[in-house]
């Protein structure tokens, strides 16, 4: 397995031409060992994921625009495939390698001042896992589709009659090593990879977060891989591990199912918390506050992560023992990320703030996920939890953390890095209506089903009483008007592709090592070694007129070194 030298000086003499460019054609693409050709490819398919996905979610609000049968030919089990395929494809195909797979191998490396990851190969490797995992979704719908919901539920998995289910199966098992392979590629890099003078508490928090997320892969994937092979096992040969008729338990699988995806919630969400930390602290230009408190709280959010699976579980017959720990540890949770938001909140007090439209991707996250962690505890809390169970307002609590989220947080890293990816500035004006029409849509969405939710509306129905009508075509409308800032953001960005002014080299005035390469990157990343200080101290940058960005001033720079922030 090829390894990458940390102590080769990085020399471009010979070879000073961007990733872009160095060679071309299909074959130069598909064969490339580029981390960052790697991660423009995940970011592709991981957007074209999104479209399907989205397709698929219009499709169900449309549908329960009015009670009954909306849309001509979609009968109710045409419906359970939609929802199905809406939760399989945003979950495993979308928001949990948009951030790590994609973002994080195009930023990773070069933040750490490093030419690749440690395991090129492997990271290739990784991304054709990927695409051979969602190739098994497209034979599923080929077998007739499958049914059983995101969450491959015992007995829908192990009796429904679709043919699709097991070809899903394998295709998510598929998904999971791409995913414990990155991991791998991520924590090693880490630790072997960071140049002379990043110690631990000197890397940037999008690192910290992206290692914390790495770990949780690693460790919690396998458990998911293996429980899906059970259920083939039990599709095929009916040897009763989970068919109570022949001494198995159904529960049993939502513990198995649970450990795993409990932790991937974090899988999601860490990440997108990493890319809020930079937003935040670049575009309010001054050093992120409680660093080190920022950075533990991500590795107490991947332990923690693993001690809560229960809390899924409040309705299936746990003890109340059981029960009431898993409420208590769910309660803790909230700890470490009750720090991160506080510590977000400080910066930006008396920040010198650019409403640049990654900074409005970030102030939207901080409402939305407090919505949703906030409502989250109507949901660890055991009495609250019986009437809310399988309710709309689970629906609504999930999305708020998930895509309001995690995925507002990529979308919000997207536009933060594109100047560095593309070299191509994009149109601010699109880009902050683009945002702020898809907070709004949003809010209409989902906020309205967390009153469907407790009027006790119950998920994943087909047909529903008249009464729930009026909140239905509220969100059904607020579903369109986010779908059209979807559409917004990517004519925003695909349209700089030829009409973008050209980026500077630090278009935010960002202090990490991303900014002290070219927009975008040479083929190995620095045309000299990047120097390490402080990659949040922004004291020494100044706005040049000239280059359109943020350079070091070596009078600012020397006037920083005389008055340490610590």
């Amino acid at each position: 397995m090829t390894t990458i030298d940390a102590s080769r000086p990085i020399d471009l003499a010979s070879r000073p031409d961007n990733y872009l460019t160095h060679t071309r054609g299909f074959l130069s693409w598909a064969l490339t060992l580029d981390h960052k050709r790697i991660g423009v490819m995940y970011m592709a398919a991981v957007l074209v994921s999104f479209f399907v996905g989205g397709v698929f979610a219009l499709l169900v609000r449309t549908e329960l625009l009015t009670p009954g049968q909306t849309i001509p030919g979609v009968t109710a089990d045409v419906y359970n495939q939609f929802f199905t395929l809406h939760g399989a494809i945003m979950v495993f195909l979308v928001i949990i390698p948009s951030i790590p797979a994609a973002l994080g191998n195009f930023v990773l490396p070069i933040m750490l001042g490093a030419k690749d990851v440690a395991f090129p190969r492997l990271n290739l490797g990784s991304f054709y896992l990927w695409l051979a995992g969602a190739a098994f979704t497209l034979v599923s719908l080929a077998m007739g589709g499958f049914d059983t919901g995101w969450t491959f539920y015992t007995p829908y998995s192990t009796t429904t009659t679709t043919g699709g289910v097991i070809p899903v199966l394998f295709g998510v098992f598929i998904l999971g090593f791409s995913s414990i392979f990155t991991g791998m590629n991520f924590v090693v890099t880490v630790h072997k990879l960071r140049p002379p003078g990043m110690t631990w508490f000197r890397m940037p928090l999008f690192l910290w977060a992206i290692y914390a997320t790495a770990i949780i892969q690693v460790l919690a994937t396998p458990v998911l891989a293996i429980t899906l092979m059970l259920v083939v096992i039990e599709r095929t040969i009916n040897i009763g591990i989970f068919d109570p008729s022949m001494g198995g338990d159904p529960v049993l699988f939502q513990h198995f199912f649970w450990f795993y995806s409990h932790p991937a919630v974090y899988i999601m969400i860490l990440p997108a918390m990493g890319i809020i930390s930079e937003l935040i602290s670049v575009h309010a230009h001054r050093h992120i506050f409680g660093y080190k408190f920022i950075a533990l709280s991500s590795i107490a959010i991947a332990i923690f992560s693993f001690l809560v699976w229960g809390h899924h579980m409040f309705t299936s017959g746990q003890s109340p023992l059981m029960n009431t720990l898993f409420s208590l540890i769910s309660f803790s949770v909230a700890i470490p990320s009750a720090v991160k938001v506080f510590n977000w909140l400080t910066t930006l007090y008396k920040g010198n703030i650019s409403l640049t439209t990654p900074m409005w991707y970030a102030l939207s996250f901080m409402v939305l996920f407090t919505i949703g962690g906030l409502t989250g505890i109507h949901l660890a809390t055991l009495n609250t939890d019986v009437h809310l169970h399988d309710t709309y307002f689970v629906v609504a609590h999930f999305h708020y953390v998930m895509m309001g989220s995690a995925l507002i947080g990529m979308i919000g890293g997207l536009h933060h890095w594109w100047p560095k990816m593309t070299g191509k500035m994009y149109s601010e004006k699109l880009g902050t209506a683009a945002c702020i029409i898809i907070f709004i849509g949003f809010n209409v969405t989902f906020f309205t089903q967390f009153y469907l939710g407790a009027k006790g509306m119950p998920r994943r129905y087909y047909d529903y009483l008249p009464e729930y009508q009026t909140y239905h075509v509220i969100s059904t409308i607020g579903s369109y008007i986010m779908a059209s800032g979807f559409f917004l953001t990517a004519y925003c960005l695909l349209s700089s592709l030829y009409s973008g002014r050209k980026a500077a080299a630090n278009p935010w005035g960002g202090g990490s090592l991303e900014w002290q390469c070219t927009s975008p990157p040479p083929h190995d990343n620095f045309a000299v070694q990047p120097s390490v200080g402080d990659c949040y101290d922004f004291r020494a940058l100044r706005w040049d007129e000239t280059t359109q960005g943020y350079v070091n001033d070596p009078a600012l720079a020397a006037e920083a070194a005389r008055n340490p922030l610590h």
